[in-house]
């Protein structure tokens, strides 16, 4: 089926986010999706995992990768929809809706492919602001399908990048040569990296092509996202040149870091896994009528469809953000967002692999990949404390950027009274922990408040009054459950599946 075409909540979002002129060319990339030779490059490339090849057979050293073709075919394909550079090529209003909703799609069939594909879209932007002479070599090649990783994480920092240890030593040309050890490095076949480097003058940010030096240790053994290489690698002499400030690399940083969390997030993953689990009860019968028209599975699939609309049209808001990208609410509301989806999506996914019972937990059913991939978000981006702290710092050194997200969810203010009540709520808790001496305790409480406020005022803005009706009753109400399939009576399940899936 065509993955868009079967998604309104997708169409809808894309056309109210400035996208309708890219519907087009989204409707293609989802007809590519939804097909059976996708979904076999994406078991393929699943199955058929990355190797590495450290020397050849006369012993010189070569640092290859090898990689399935349908992984190759996964890349390209990507690659020429606009995943990775479609604002870049097309500076038009929307292009980021454009973007998001073509990896939105892309994204179904293999999380690990769209990690080069987001790091690249990233770049982008770090050499156009802090690149020099770079960017005048290198923002052309990565919008016509070069590709760029990221290579900060070291194991005696993890996110605590500040105590980066590879050093950075000046040459006479005004490069730099990197000496050091990196622990987690996606996509080493890249073809140039973001780095972080000591100097004299403190913490540097540099842009290192792929060469002799930069050599592979071996490649991880991971949980999920198993079709993606990552790497640990010995950074020996390799060139780099610096980007930014010398003794500043944490400004580069976070605009790469900012950009990166645009991608799709974690709404693919629970599109994906909704469809194949509001299919299958569809079509089993058990105790007399099908799964999908027994009440307690029809609270489960429509709580899972609210959450899937509700990531689907977040992602798409705050890509139009994106166009303002100074604006004090895309820089709150991008954070929120990421420690939400990512504490969401692995126990959506795994609720939505239940309703398939033991053929859920068999991997021909696609559900088990999904299930590990969704597990690396919150490693990806950040685990759940350090995107909470992530937030409570935004806070508290941009209070405008409070402000305009409080303002952005306001717009929804008279339109249902539990998000009405939960606004009351939000505006004293905030008050509270700009009073408290330690406010890191309430972190998750804080940043969890935030994410369904915003998600809950977009649906009664723009989704059906069935469906925001429910997603504020089921997260926000007195009387809410504590897990999935805890809606309260009176909600409209079979409009919200219907809508979710037409059948």
């Amino acid at each position: 089926m065509n993955l868009y075409e079967t998604d309104l909540a997708l169409r809808e979002a894309l056309d109210r986010e400035g996208g309708a002129w890219g519907a087009e060319r989204v409707r293609e990339l989802g007809e590519i999706a939804g097909s059976a030779d996708a979904r076999e490059h994406s078991r393929r490339a699943e199955w058929n995992g990355p190797r590495l090849h450290t020397h050849d057979l006369e012993g010189r050293r070569i640092d290859e990768i090898e990689c399935d073709p349908s992984w190759h075919w996964l890349l390209s394909t990507g690659i020429e929809h606009g995943v990775a550079s479609l604002p870049w090529r097309e500076n038009r209003p929307g292009a980021h809706a454009v973007r998001v909703a073509l990896g939105h799609l892309w994204g179904q069939l293999d999380t690990g492919v769209m990690c080069p594909l987001i790091m690249t879209f990233a770049a982008v932007p770090v050499l156009r602001k802090y690149g020099g002479e770079a960017a005048a070599e290198w923002i052309d090649r990565l919008t016509t399908g070069a590709l760029a990783g990221q290579a900060y994480t070291e194991k005696q920092g993890g996110s605590d990048l500040r105590r980066t240890t590879t050093r950075a030593i000046p040459l006479a040309d005004g490069d730099f040569e990197l000496h050091g050890h990196k622990w987690f490095v996606s996509a080493p076949m890249c073809d140039v990296f973001l780095t972080l480097a000591q100097t004299d003058r403190g913490l540097s940010c540099f842009l290192a092509e792929r060469q002799a030096g930069l050599e592979i240790v071996r490649l991880k053994e991971k949980l999920g996202t198993r079709s993606l290489p990552t790497a640990e690698v010995e950074l020996r002499g390799v060139r780099a040149r610096l980007i930014g400030e010398e003794g500043r690399g944490m400004a580069p940083l976070l605009e790469n870091v900012n950009h990166a969390r645009l991608g799709p997030a974690v709404a693919p993953e629970m599109r994906a896994a909704l469809v194949r689990a509001l299919h299958h009860a569809r079509h089993r019968t058990a105790f007399g009528a099908a799964l999908a028209e027994q009440p307690a599975m029809r609270n489960v699939l429509a709580d899972l469809a609210l959450d899937s609309e509700a990531a689907t049209a977040t992602a798409l808001r705050l890509a139009r953000a994106y166009q303002d990208y100074d604006s004090p609410f895309r820089r709150l509301a991008t954070t929120v967002n990421e420690f939400w989806g990512c504490g969401r999506v692995t126990g959506f996914v795994a609720e939505a692999l239940q309703c398939l019972g033991g053929n859920g937990y068999s991997e021909q059913s696609g559900m088990p990949r999904l299930l590990r991939d969704a597990a690396v978000h919150p490693i990806w981006e950040g685990s759940g404390n350090v995107i909470a702290l992530d937030v409570l710092r935004a806070m508290a050194r941009e209070p405008e950027a409070v402000e305009a997200f409080v303002a952005e969810c306001e717009l929804a203010r008279g339109g249902d009274h539990t998000l009405d009540r939960h606004l009351d709520r939000l505006k004293r808790t905030l008050k509270t922990v700009a009073e408290d001496g330690d406010p890191q305790f309430l972190a998750r409480r804080v940043a969890e408040d935030l994410a369904v406020g915003f998600q809950a005022s977009l649906l009664v803005r723009h989704a059906p009054a069935f469906v925001a009706d429910a997603y504020c009753a089921g997260r926000l109400g007195e009387d809410r459950g504590r897990g999935y399939g805890t809606l309260p009576s009176g909600i409209a399940a079979d409009a919200i599946l219907e809508r979710a899936l037409p059948s």
